[in-house]
């Protein structure tokens, strides 16, 4: 045995001393997962076989659609069965039952949206072709479940076994990507508070849906929330009555690094006519990752990408005629219905039928080593009461999730897309968290539409909580498929998105107000527009781009004040680091840090005068406004002698200095570098870790992956990577060229810490090495026989 294998054995042991549940060494080869030999697997029309390379891809030979997708559940359960197990219990609301009492406020939160109901509704609404593939599929599950020789060592540490797969809990992981992904309704909140307390001019100043980088492929120049002049009076008096109170908790300068990259580059591009889609979704990153590859083949179909352990689908990937990958729309899905309450009895509330009372039901949260707890839940028409009153009222959840009509499996359908009209139709139908999606077929071509359902407004436009009461205040429904947006083969021979605006005001509906910056996605078009015969190589090196034009400003402005005061300020060292930047967030590059640093201070001591009155009256007012560089950097450029935001100083040249040298000074105690020797990898480290490591001081050790410096950054260059942000995987495909495909992911195939597949994908990943988009030879065989 190596020296390795033996610490790791060793550490394994060390964590069963303290662990909950006594875990015997013998059973951790059982657990392994078996990816050779003969199993039988109940509902297979036909024998299936499943071939494994060198890193455990599989690829899965079958004879029909349900047989591929019970052999997929059957994998998935072998490889991922506790992360399953775990994202079905989070959106249930059923976490306390394994963790005990320190998860039962998540639950009772969770609890709120009512997931369990939603998700057998929609099962029971999908077609039935479609019921049949998530039947197999938790047959496929639970076969693993009923014969595996031992469970995942994280049922045996937590003391539990895993409940039957049920095509609803499928629906419940789904669920979980719809809230991961646009089920926050803080935008609704941050919105209604500052229309409340401030005057309009400054609200409509400080959240724009727009910047100078912005990257429209739809509908004109024009948007719903444009830049706007500093309205300088109303700002001054704003700072004025905050005087000393002030909030800076209260501003996020950093937007949420949830997002991702996609483009799609035509044949008249490449060296042979062939057309490329990239994609890299941004996602919290843990062990094990959130995706897992696979190759499906049945019938005259191909399918290969990554999948989400727990749902019968191929997320993104190709069908070898079409390829496809996704980005976040940041779309407004989510709306807060301000309930008006009868006077005479606040069992009820006002609807456009007059009175009704609240429907009520009970809940029980199971407590792992203590009591149930028992909760009482309030629902109107629109939706579930939000656990926070807004403005002092009760809210109303309407949210596209928790409508069974905008959920469904139609991306199944994928596999039977054989042209971009066709790929499009099934994505514009698809119910699934709504996404931007490009799209390149065989022949060439590219494309760009919408995935999923957003809700038709009438009355409103959805940025504030407004009362539904009077009937004239609604959704109609949901906008039809046929007019979400499409473009095919725009002249610039590429389509573009990176979570920005992609649509003008010409577009007829309202589909979001809080868009990400758009530096990304500009950088990404710029860069395409200087290439030619591009590679898959290529859109992967672009993938890595670390180079970061937006914070030019900063280091612009941070030398012009420094000029002929870094010596009488002690900013000398300061001084120097930002001269030593090399203009990109690589591991080694000198003088971002303070950049960031700086940046970060300056937002929230500009902006914190102006949300005072928002953050006395609720102490949960966060104003993380994504395009709040585009009212910061107006503030900065002009330098009004009004809106100096803190009135000790005399100028904004004082102001900046001094802001600057607090952010030198706090960076340089934080680390304990010299600023003109600490790197950006010193601070900006890649660190994957198992949900097992926040509760037993071993387990991080022996479950994560390696601490590591990274470069990347938040979300101000195409590699995003920061703070347990990043790519979440990274494919580069042309559908009918899948064998020169490139796909990585963090970790790897196997959630089992002992499985040679548990962390051979993350070397690559973290280099940003090629990786084989197709499994390569076969080096595992498995066959699965009916019975």
């Amino acid at each position: 045995m190596n020296t390795r294998r033996f610490l790791y054995l060793l550490g394994f042991a060390l964590l069963f001393v303290i662990a909950p549940v006594a875990y015997q060494i013998d059973r951790i080869a059982q657990s392994l997962p078996v990816m050779n030999g003969e199993a039988g697997l109940p509902g297979l029309s036909s024998k299936a076989e499943v071939e494994a390379d060198e890193l455990g891809i599989p690829s899965v030979h079958a004879a029909t659609r349900e047989d591929a997708f019970r052999v997929l559940g059957y994998l998935h359960a072998r490889d991922r069965l506790f992360q399953m197990d775990l994202m079905r219990r989070k959106t249930a609301g059923r976490l306390a039952e394994i963790f005990g009492k320190e998860a039962v406020n998540l639950d009772r939160r969770q609890r709120t949206y009512g997931f369990e109901r939603v998700a057998e509704d929609a099962v029971s609404q999908l077609p039935a072709d479609q019921r049949s593939v998530l039947q197999a599929y938790a047959e496929g599950v639970n076969a693993f479940i009923m014969r595996a020789q031992a469970l995942p060592f994280e049922f045996r540490v937590l003391g539990y076994q895993p409940d039957t797969w049920r095509p609803e809990d499928s629906m419940l992981v789904a669920l979980n990507m719809f809230q991961i992904l646009n089920g926050n309704d803080r935008d609704e909140r941050t919105l209604t508070l500052m229309e409340h307390y401030l005057p309009p001019e400054v609200t409509a100043f400080l959240t724009p849906d727009t910047d100078p980088y912005a990257t429209v492929l739809l509908g004109g120049a024009d948007s719903h929330r444009p830049a706007r002049e500093i309205p300088v009076k109303s700002i001054a008096g704003l700072i004025e009555e905050a005087g000393s109170r002030i909030f800076g908790s209260a501003v996020e300068p950093e937007a949420p690094s949830i997002g991702s990259n996609n483009w799609a580059v035509g044949g008249t591009k490449t060296s042979d006519g062939r057309a490329i889609v990239a994609n890299d979704m941004h996602l919290e990153l843990s062990v094990p990752n959130i995706w897992y590859r696979a190759r499906l083949l049945y019938g005259d179909t191909d399918l290969s990408g990554v999948t989400l352990p727990g749902v019968p689908l191929v997320v993104v990937g190709s069908n070898r005629r079409v390829a496809w990958g996704f980005t976040n729309v940041d779309a407004d899905l989510l709306d807060l219905v301000r309930i008006e309450l009868d006077p005479a009895d606040p069992g009820r509330y006002r609807t456009p039928d007059g009175w009704q009372p609240f429907e009520t039901r009970t809940e029980t949260i199971g407590v792992k080593n203590g009591e149930p707890e028992t909760i009482e839940l309030k629902s109107t028409i629109w939706g579930p009461i939000a656990p926070e009153p807004l403005l002092g009222q009760p809210v109303a959840i309407r949210w596209t999730a928790l409508d069974p009509q905008a959920m469904n499996l139609g991306l199944l359908d994928m596999d039977r897309a054989k042209t971009l009209n066709e790929a499009m139709a099934v994505m514009n139908r698809a119910g699934a968290p709504p996404q931007n999606v490009v799209l390149a077929d065989d022949a060439g071509h590219v494309a760009w539409t919408y995935m999923g359902f957003f809700p038709k407004r009438l009355g409103f436009d959805g940025s504030v909580s407004v009362s539904w009461a009077d009937g004239r205040t609604r959704w109609d429904g949901f906008i039809p498929p046929d007019e979400l947006p499409r473009v095919i083969d725009p002249d610039e021979g590429f389509l573009v998105t990176a979570n920005n605006r992609t649509l003008g005001k010409e577009y007829p509906y309202v589909i979001g107000h809080n868009f990400s910056y758009s530096y990304r996605a500009y950088r990404i078009a710029e860069r395409l527009k200087e290439m030619s015969r591009i590679s898959e190589e290529d859109m992967l090196a672009l993938q890595l781009d670390t180079v970061s034009e937006f914070f030019e400003f900063y280091r612009r402005l941070a030398l012009s004040v420094l000029s002929g005061e870094a010596e009488n300020a002690g900013l000398a060292e300061a001084k120097r680091a930002i001269e030593r930047w090399n203009g990109r967030f690589d591991a080694d590059s000198i003088g971002i840090a303070l950049l960031v640093e700086w940046r970060r201070s300056l937002a929230k001591a500009v902006f914190a005068p102006l949300l005072s009155r928002c953050a006395a009256a609720d102490p949960g007012f966060t104003y993380n406004w994504r395009e709040q560089e585009t009212p910061l950097r107006t503030l900065l450029e002009e330098q009004s002698p009004q809106t100096l935001p803190d009135r000790r100083y005399t100028d904004w040249r004082g102001f900046l200095l001094e802001t600057l040298r607090r952010s030198a000074e706090a960076l340089k105690q934080r680390h304990g570098i010299e600023l003109d020797h600490l790197t950006w990898g010193q601070i900006n480290r890649i660190h994957l870790s198992h949900p097992f490591s926040r509760s037993f001081a071993l387990a991080g050790w022996i479950l994560d992956m390696p601490e590591v410096p990274a470069s990347g950054c938040q979300s101000f260059c195409v590699r995003v990577l920061f703070d347990g942000h990043g790519a979440s995987e990274r494919m580069v495909v042309s559908p009918n060229h899948a064998e020169d495909g490139i796909l990585h992911m963090p970790g790897g195939q196997s959630g089992h810490p002992f499985s040679v597949h548990y962390r051979d994908q993350q070397t690559a990943w973290v280099k940003g090495d090629a990786l084989p988009f197709l499994p390569g030879a076969a080096k595992h065989h498995l066959t699965l026989t009916p019975e």
